[in-house]
C-alpha cells in the first residue's frame, strides 16, 4: 500500500541556492557539463560534484558520459514546469551586482522554458493567440481553431508534427515571472522552433534567455502585435 507524495526529500534538494541554481541553468532543456554547472553556481567542482550527484541520485537530473565528461540535462520536462510553479511562488531576489540585474532582466523580456517560449513575449503572443481566435480555451487545456490552424501553418509552424508528439498539445503554463499564461506543449515548442530557425529569437550562451533580433521584432508586430517594450 502506498500513503501520500513524499515531497520531502525533493523539497530537501531545492533548499540549496547553488542546486537550485544548476537546475535553473538546464530549465532550458540544454545539456551542460559539471565545470559549466559549477561555474553558475559559483561553487568549486568537488562541490559541484556532490550537489549533482544528490540531484540525480533524487531523480531531478539524469546524466550521460561522453569518455571523460559527464552531461547533465533535467530528467523531465516536470522539473522545468515544477520550478516554474515555485517561481510562482516566490518573492523577487535583488539583483546582487549590475550583471546578474541585467541577467533578470533579460529572463523577464523572453526565456525559454524548457521548450517554450516565456517571458513578457511568450505571455503577450499567447494573449495575441487567444485574442485573435487562433486559441481558445477549454478545461486546462487550449483547443487551436480551423483559422488559427490555417495562421500557424503560414508562419511555418509544424503543426501536425506537434499533433503527433506524445505530450499535451496545447495547455498554459503560469509564467513565474508573469503571473500569466504562455503557451506550452508540443504546439508552444514548435512554435519557439520556429521563431528560432527565422531568426526571430536566438539562444543566449550564457543562460535559458531568448534574444529577440531587430528581424523578430518586425516579425512578432506584424504576426501577433507584439511591439518592443519602450
Amino acid at each position: 500500500m502506498l500513503a501520500d507524495a513524499s515531497i520531502t526529500p525533493v523539497a530537501s534538494l531545492l533548499a540549496d541556492r547553488a542546486r537550485t541554481t544548476m537546475l535553473l541553468a538546464l530549465a532550458d532543456g540544454r545539456v551542460l557539463p559539471a565545470c559549466e554547472l559549477a561555474l553558475q553556481a559559483g561553487v568549486k567542482a568537488p562541490t559541484a560534484s556532490a550537489h549533482l550527484a544528490r540531484l540525480v541520485a533524487g531523480g531531478l537530473l539524469s546524466v550521460e558520459r561522453q569518455g571523460r565528461h559527464a552531461l547533465y540535462r533535467l530528467a523531465s520536462p516536470q522539473v522545468a514546469r515544477a520550478l516554474e510553479a515555485l517561481g510562482t511562488l516566490a518573492a523577487p531576489r535583488p539583483a546582487g551586482s549590475f550583471r546578474e540585474g541585467q541577467h533578470g532582466t533579460a529572463l523577464r523580456l523572453a526565456r525559454s522554458c524548457y521548450d517554450h517560449l516565456a517571458g513578457q513575449v511568450g505571455v503577450a503572443v499567447t494573449a495575441a493567440l487567444l485574442e485573435r481566435g487562433v486559441l481558445r480555451p477549454r478545461g486546462a487545456a487550449y483547443v487551436l481553431t480551423p483559422a488559427g490552424e490555417r495562421s500557424l501553418r503560414r508562419l511555418g509552424v509544424a503543426v501536425d508534427a506537434s499533433r503527433r508528439a506524445r505530450r499535451a498539445f496545447a495547455r498554459p503554463c503560469l509564467d513565474w515571472s508573469e503571473r500569466r499564461h504562455h503557451l506550452a506543449g508540443s504546439l508552444g515548442a514548435a512554435l519557439l522552433d520556429r521563431l528560432l530557425a527565422s531568426e526571430w529569437v536566438r539562444r543566449s550562451r550564457a543562460s535559458r534567455a531568448l534574444v529577440v533580433t531587430a528581424r523578430g521584432w518586425h516579425g512578432l508586430e506584424d504576426a501577433f502585435g507584439v511591439r518592443r517594450p519602450d
